[in-house]
């Protein structure tokens, strides 16, 4: 447990830091879920459009440190790749 002042609110901050970080996390997951299931349903126009609005999200999370900067280009890679697959 924090004694001090001050590691008492580190534990504060490291608990408000948590929280939006998982916000952000589960809110990347749910746009990717999206592309995902328009490349399923084999709907090329919707997975598309999912993964235009999916891709600046991925790359926010990046820039806020949610997830590595690589890790999100390659999942926004991938998609891509697998969107345009669906089309040819």
């Amino acid at each position: 447990m924090a004694n001090t002042a001050s590691a008492k609110k580190a534990t504060r901050k490291i608990a408000r830091r948590t929280e939006v970080n998982k916000n952000r996390r589960s809110r990347v997951r749910g746009f990717i879920r999206k592309v995902e299931e328009a490349i399923a349903s084999g709907d090329k126009d919707a997975a598309a459009d999912a993964l235009r609005k999916a891709q600046p999200e991925l790359m926010r999370a990046a820039t806020k440190g949610v997830v590595h900067r690589n890790t999100a280009s390659r999942k926004v890679s991938r998609l891509a790749r697998r969107v345009k697959a669906i089309s040819a």
